[in-house]
């Protein structure tokens, strides 16, 4: 019986031991997937803000410029995608909307954004864009990989449409999840105009028959929880100034936009707890299951190798037979 008791606990125990490596290696990036039908929302603010006014072509001092950006699942064409990719995919319809303290529109760049569902590296193809500009991304965009490293990485800018190095500065503590926190500087740079803009009648094509141009720098900042690869708050400090031409009267340049942009408090407790949640079920399959599953084969293999030696030792003592009767005589 602790034979057979024995081999059920050895063969238990190579179960548990095989199946620690098959979470971490196979299930893990087969597993941990962005959601292709994932939808989400961040409102950002800069608070005393500079905004252009463009009924005059003068900077002024605002109270509040808010940013609404939104990243919405396309789950039609990430399926197309998928079909000659070869591998799975998400394709985030993404928009940024700036608005003035009045509500009235600044500008708007729609995105669409294309990548990989477990390492976020971009897949490029027919769609991706930035305001209707055909682009090719390299590096990151809105979000980092699973498992984050402390290096730097390259990460795309939607304004400039280029790619430059996001510096990794440090670890920090953000309302109480370590986070790593990352830096990048847009030197100023040339941009385009947004196509659409905010005054009814004026295109970038009519801008830039007058000269002037569009100019643009920024330092971004991110603190991002390295499980998941999710920025729980962001930073930037964000400047735009027209330059030259006939629209400014004569002026050298003005500026466009100057402030502080930073996430809105509700959406920062809110991005805080969902990323809290997600970072549960990536410790489950890269650190709880899989040393779990091992210390318990480890454990089953001790207790397998005890009933063994159990098994083994002297039985109880066997009977012997009694020596024949001698013969009597009278």
């Amino acid at each position: 019986m602790r034979r057979k008791a024995g081999l059920v606990l050895l063969a238990l125990a190579v179960f548990f031991a095989a199946l620690s490596p098959l979470i971490r290696w196979y299930a893990f990036p087969r597993l941990a997937k962005i959601p292709a039908n994932q939808y989400q929302d961040m409102v950002l603010e800069a608070k005393d803000a500079t905004l252009l006014d463009y009924g005059t072509m003068r900077a002024k001092k605002v109270p509040e410029v808010t940013i609404v950006q939104t990243l919405k699942g396309n789950v039609e064409a990430s399926e197309k995608i998928e079909e000659t990719a070869g591998r799975d995919v998400v394709v985030w319809d993404g928009l940024s909307y700036v608005q003035g303290p009045d509500g009235e529109l600044v500008s708007k760049i729609p995105e669409r954004y294309i990548f990989d569902a477990h390492t976020q590296e971009p897949v490029h193809a027919a769609g991706e864009m930035v305001d209707g500009d055909p682009v090719k991304r390299e590096g990151l965009e809105f979000k980092w990989p699973f498992l984050t490293e402390k290096r730097d990485y390259e990460y795309f800018d939607a304004q400039a449409r280029i790619t430059a190095p996001i510096h990794y500065k440090g670890t920090q503590d953000f309302r109480g999840i370590e986070v790593y926190y990352f830096e990048q500087t847009i030197p100023w740079t040339k941009v385009p105009f947004p196509k659409t803009m905010p005054v009814q009648g004026i295109t970038p094509e009519s801008v830039a028959k007058t000269g002037t141009t569009r100019w643009y720098t920024t330092v971004r900042k991110f603190w991002v929880e390295p499980l998941t690869g999710a920025p729980v708050y962001g930073e930037e400090i964000h400047k735009e100034e027209l330059r030259g031409g006939t629209l400014l009267g004569g002026r050298e340049k003005v500026t466009a936009f100057a402030g502080h942009v930073k996430m809105r408090e509700d959406y920062i407790r809110s991005t805080v707890d969902l990323v809290q949640s997600n970072r549960t079920l990536v410790l489950l399959m890269t650190s709880y299951l899989p040393w779990g599953f091992l210390a318990l084969g480890l454990l089953l293999l001790s207790l397998s190798l005890y009933l063994e030696a159990r098994g083994r030792g002297p039985g109880e003592p066997q009977p012997t037979e009694s020596a024949a009767p001698q013969p009597v005589s009278a």
